[in-house]
């Protein structure tokens, strides 16, 4: 029988706070929500409100941030300015050299292009050096009950929030992750982390802080889960894009959707591209902003992979980008 680890959690609740009985009382959706998950689970349920009473609101400061986030708001020379420093291209590097052995492995488990590895990391955290200072708890409970358009983001995250603490040994009170609710160096939120992330270094845990075996693989793991192509081009510059072309171009702060243009249709169209693909490759025609105009891009479907780790074209464009410089970099220093 597995053991249950909601008395050590407890246990650690009450050396943190020992104002645990005085508490704030629990709004009854709040109690509906904790009998639901405890249901679900098997978990006590006055555990689950008791953690929840700790619970703080967070509306103020975490709803701004939902709406001007970057994805949503900046243009592309701005984002690409931000993820794509001479710095974090180093730290790529050495990234990518300190866990050569793991990411090789990596790759040859999952089929994810190792550059892909090196800089998922980058983008989300800088190797772990912003893994974020909101208490999970606090982003997720926000969300669920204070913030009306993430309502079913929260409640679903929190519930996951609340199993992943039993499952990992994680005291809830404790953790901190993103705005958003996202944890760790790759930023998993709490379904992706039950879901996604495995044990790649054996010792039984699965551990997105401390682990960069876990880390690596977990990444690995997440974009094979969502139909990553070994060996496919991730994305290619376009140009002779004009305006009669605009029903093909998706704008850069759009939701991404799959790619639907055979590349045979944006060739057949004038339109021409850096690299030679096959044919009967579905593409996307991506419109990005620059500091004097615009540029275009072809994202194919690792492309569109990139974007269901985070639903944004700069996200992805920003990973692959990336990807790219730490390659030449590694390439350049190897001749």
């Amino acid at each position: 029988m597995k053991p249950n680890p909601w008395p050590r959690i407890l246990l650690c609740i009450g050396l943190l706070l020992p104002t645990l009985l005085q508490a704030k009382a629990l709004a009854p959706e709040v109690r509906a929500f904790a009998t639901e998950v405890a249901s679900r689970h098997g978990l006590p349920e006055d555990d689950i409100n008791r953690i929840l009473s700790q619970a703080e609101n967070l509306e103020a400061s975490i709803r701004p941030k939902f709406q001007h986030s970057a994805e949503a708001t900046w243009p592309w020379h701005r984002y690409r300015k931000n993820f794509l420093s001479s710095r974090r291209v180093e730290n790529g590097l050495k990234f990518w050299n300190t866990h050569a052995e793991l990411i090789a492995q990596a790759e040859q488990r999952f089929g994810i292009s190792q550059e892909v590895l090196a800089a998922v990391v980058g983008v989300e955290t800088n190797y772990g050096k912003r893994p974020g200072k909101i208490r999970v708890l606090d982003s997720l409970f926000t969300q669920a009950f204070h913030y009306p358009k993430r309502k079913r983001f929260g409640r679903t995250q929190l519930e996951n929030f609340l199993v992943l603490a039993v499952n990992e040994k994680l005291d809830p009170l404790v953790v901190k992750g993103s705005y958003a609710g996202a944890m760790g160096q790759p930023q998993f939120i709490p379904s992706s982390y039950n879901h996604y992330a495995v044990d790649f270094d054996g010792d039984g845990r699965r551990d997105l802080w401390d682990s960069d075996a876990d880390v690596i693989g977990s990444v690995a793991n997440y974009f094979a889960r969502h139909g990553w192509r070994a060996g496919e081009a991730v994305a290619t510059p376009a140009t002779g894009v004009t305006d009669k072309h605009s029903a093909m171009v998706t704008l850069e702060n759009t939701k991404p959707k799959p790619p639907g243009i055979k590349i045979a249709a944006l060739k057949a169209a004038g339109i021409r591209l850096a690299d030679d693909l096959p044919a009967e490759y579905q593409a996307s025609l991506i419109k990005l902003s620059t500091a004097t105009g615009s540029e275009h891009w072809v994202g194919l479907h690792n492309f569109y992979v990139i974007t269901r780790y985070n639903h944004s074209n700069l996200y992805a464009m920003a990973v692959y980008q990336l990807s790219q410089e730490i390659l030449a970099l590694r390439n350049a220093q190897r001749k």
